[in-house]
């Protein structure tokens, strides 16, 4: 069996573990062939070069797909207590192009209107945040603005 198809394997194998984006499949597939030590040079370079082909096939055949994967984390993230803010920056992070993530956010905000608020509710109950505290009224403001809540909301919460 060829590198080339032993490289795939391992992206089938680690997508049957794991979610993930095409560009974080790319990161990993990267890092594998790095950690390859019995490869020559122009070895490591074939194999770099056909990170793209096998990723193109894996999407073909739909063991990789950047619009679920960024909608089961949006979905995941909303039901944990993430704010819209962190959820945005994680999804780039994963390399999810910022087209599909305003076009899932579009879809989920039409079906869940009042998830953001249902959102800061969880981090509160899991922060054991307390408004009635007069005392800690602007350290709680910070925790949840740090935390990439918007300030309107939390405002609006907090009355």
């Amino acid at each position: 069996m060829n590198k080339e198809n032993l490289l795939k394997k391992y992206a089938i194998k680690y997508l049957s573990k794991f979610d993930s984006s095409k560009k974080n499949l790319e990161r990993i597939l990267k890092n594998k062939i790095k950690r390859l030590n019995n490869l020559e040079k122009k070895e490591k370079y074939f194999l770099y070069n056909n990170i793209k082909k096998i990723i193109d096939d894996l999407e073909t055949n739909k063991f990789i797909n950047d619009k679920n994967y960024a909608e089961s984390k949006l979905r995941l993230y909303a039901m944990i207590g993430k704010s819209k803010n962190y959820i945005i920056n994680y999804l780039i992070m994963k390399g999810i192009e910022k087209t599909i993530i305003e076009e899932i956010f579009e879809n989920y905000e039409s079906n869940n209107p009042d998830w953001e608020i249902e959102s800061i509710k969880i981090f509160i109950r899991k922060k054991n945040i307390n408004f009635n505290d007069e005392t800690k009224t602007e350290k709680n403001f910070s925790k949840l603005s740090r935390a990439g809540f918007n300030y309107n909301l939390i405002k609006k919460l907090y009355k």
